[in-house]
């Protein structure tokens, strides 16, 4: 869970606390001189090495900050992405429905939805991932949590996007089944999000809609 500036200032000792300060002035800098980026600004070095001067408790949130406070853009997330350990792509995937990118940064969801990382699977089905992937990557962004056994409360908008979907259903009902016939278990979550796809019930007409 990522935490604020002044939580991180709470928990930060002084030499940790110094460090983010002036990490946070380098992001800051990138943001106002944009066409000063390098490719290597320092504010990105500073990503990398969030853990080993904040705790790696603290990594994301730090991470989260400096995408933020630079203000970064596609070049940037993209960059940080692909060149990074897998708990900075983690930390980028967290941060996308916090930055300016609209739909673009999607293939970073989608290339994260392809492994068995589940700490990238978690993050690639957050807010940015539920807000832009299509009705059928979200399915199978789905069938992949139950399938590398991450909880599906961390599918955010879980009620809204499954809700009457019939596709859906049927997809986890053909899920359930294959896992059935090849002698493994079902996981727990499945009937969370299959019950949620059933569809609502018809409202009954009000007194007033009767009388007309």
């Amino acid at each position: 869970m990522l935490i604020s500036r002044k939580e991180l200032d709470d928990r930060l000792r002084g030499a940790a606390r110094a460090w983010l300060d002036e990490a946070l002035a380098e992001a800051a800098h990138a943001a106002a001189h944009p066409d000063a980026d390098s490719g290597n600004p320092p504010w990105e070095l500073r990503f990398a090495s969030a853990g080993r001067h904040c705790g790696l408790e603290h990594a994301d949130s730090v991470r989260a900050l400096l995408l933020i406070e630079a203000r970064a853009g596609l070049t940037a997330v993209t960059r940080l992405y692909e060149q990074g350990t897998a708990a900075e792509r983690r930390a980028v995937l967290l941060t996308l429905h916090r930055l300016d990118l609209g739909a673009t940064a999607l293939p970073l969801v989608e290339d994260a939805l392809r492994t068995n990382d589940t700490r990238l699977v978690a993050a690639a089905v957050g807010p940015y991932g539920a807000a832009h992937l299509d009705a059928h990557g979200w399915r199978h962004a789905v069938l992949k949590c139950l399938f590398t056994e991450v909880p599906v409360e961390a599918l955010d908008r879980l009620g809204e996007r499954a809700g009457g979907d019939a596709e859906l259903a049927r997809m986890l009902g053909d899920f359930a089944a294959e896992r059935t016939a090849a002698g493994r278990a079902v996981p727990a979550g499945l009937r969370t999000v299959l019950d949620l796809t059933a569809p609502a019930p018809a409202t009954a007409p009000t007194s007033t809609e009767e009388s007309r």
